[in-house]
C-alpha cells in the first residue's frame, strides 16, 4: 500500500508542467468557507498555491482559504491561552506540593503548547517545506483527470468511495485509498476503464516492520529525482438520499513490489506510467483492458532509494 506520499499540490506547477487546466468550480466548492462544518483536508502546499497565486480567477478561492485559516488561527490562539493557564497553575501548585496531577498538567500542557505554537507558526508561514506537499488518507490531492478532450485537475480524496457504495465503507474498508492491480475487474470494475487519474507524486512512504519488530516508516525516492506519474482510478460519488455531501475521491493502483522495494520490507508498489502513456491511460476504452494492463507492464522502473522518515 502507498501510506503516504509527497505530491506536487500547487495547482500552477501542474498547469505549467502537464498542459491540464484547473477545474475552478471543484476547486470552489472544496474550499467553499462553512464555519459550521469541519476545513477539508488539505496540503498546505495546495492552499498556498492559491494563496500566493495573482491569478483574479482565483481570488476568491483564496478568501475563501483565508477565512479557514482565520478560523483555524482563532482555535489554536484559544487553547495555547488554555494551556499556558494550566500551565501557569500547575507550576504554582508544585511550589507548593509535588502531585501526580500537577507534574501531568505541566507535561501535557507544555505538550500541547508547543503543538499550538506549532500550527500557529505553519499558519502564518510562507516559505515552503517538503512536508507541506504531503498527504494521507483522508487528505484532499490534486489528480490530473481528462475532461472534454482536456487534461483537467480536480481536488480528491484520497480514499476512493466508489459510486453506489454507502458512506459507511470509509470506515468499513480503510484501506481504500489503494487499488491492488489484482482487484481492478472485481470491486474497482465501475472504475477500472472508466474513471482514470494521474497522482504527480516526488516521493512515497510505507510503513514495514523494523528488525526489532517494530514498525517503521521508509520513505522511497526514484534515484533519478523525477517525479512518478501514479495510476489512479477516481470516482464521482452523490448520496442518493441528498444528506451526504458530494464527493470526489480516488485511489492509487498498486502492483507486485519492485525489488529494492521488496528488499526493504514492503510487499507493493504504487504504479509509475511512462508519461508517453498518460493520455491513452486517461482515455481508456473499458472494452480494452488489456492496452490497459500494457500499460502497467511497460511502466517506468527507477531505482527506488529508500531511508528511514524523520
Amino acid at each position: 500500500m502507498c501510506y503516504s506520499a509527497q505530491v506536487i499540490a500547487d495547482y500552477r506547477k501542474l498547469v505549467r508542467n502537464y498542459g491540464a487546466v484547473m477545474s475552478l468550480d471543484d476547486f470552489a466548492k472544496l474550499y467553499f468557507h462553512d464555519p459550521g462544518k469541519a476545513r477539508p483536508k488539505t496540503p498546505k502546499a495546495m492552499d498556498d498555491g492559491f494563496l500566493l497565486s495573482d491569478q483574479a480567477e482565483v481570488a476568491s478561492i483564496a478568501a475563501e482559504i483565508c477565512d479557514w485559516n482565520q478560523d483555524e488561527a482563532s482555535r489554536w490562539e484559544k487553547q495555547l491561552f488554555e494551556q499556558k493557564t494550566r500551565l501557569n497553575n500547575a507550576e504554582r501548585a508544585l511550589q507548593t506540593k509535588v502531585t501526580k496531577k500537577a507534574e501531568n498538567d505541566v507535561r501535557v500542557a507544555g505538550n500541547k503548547i508547543a503543538q499550538a505554537e506549532q500550527k500557529l507558526a505553519d499558519l502564518r508561514r510562507t516559505e515552503p517545506l517538503s512536508r507541506d506537499s504531503r498527504i494521507f488518507p483522508g487528505v484532499y490531492a490534486p489528480v490530473i483527470v481528462m475532461e472534454g478532450g482536456r487534461r483537467v485537475i480536480k481536488p480528491m480524496r484520497y480514499q476512493c468511495r466508489l459510486e453506489g457504495k454507502p458512506a459507511f465503507y470509509d470506515t468499513k474498508y480503510p484501506g481504500t485509498y489503494n487499488a491492488r492491480r489484482d482487484s481492478l475487474e472485481s470491486y474497482w470494475r465501475e472504475a477500472f476503464g472508466r474513471r482514470h487519474g494521474i497522482l504527480v507524486v516526488d516521493t512515497f512512504y510505507e510503513n514495514v516492520e523494523g528488525p526489532d519488530g517494530k514498525n517503521q516508516v521508509i520513505q522511497f525516492t526514484p534515484r533519478d529525482r523525477q517525479p512518478m506519474l501514479v495510476a489512479c482510478l477516481w470516482s464521482a460519488w452523490t448520496d442518493p438520499k441528498g444528506v451526504e455531501p458530494d464527493l470526489l475521491s480516488f485511489a492509487a493502483i498498486t502492483d507486485e513490489p519492485e525489488p529494492e522495494v521488496a528488499a526493504a520490507g514492503h510487499d507493493r508498489t504504487i504504479i509509475n506510467i511512462k508519461p508517453e502513456h498518460v493520455d491513452a491511460w486517461l482515455n481508456p476504452d473499458p472494452n480494452n483492458l488489456a492496452a490497459l494492463y500494457a500499460i502497467f507492464d511497460d511502466k517506468q522502473h527507477p531505482f527506488y532509494e529508500h531511508r528511514l522518515a524523520a
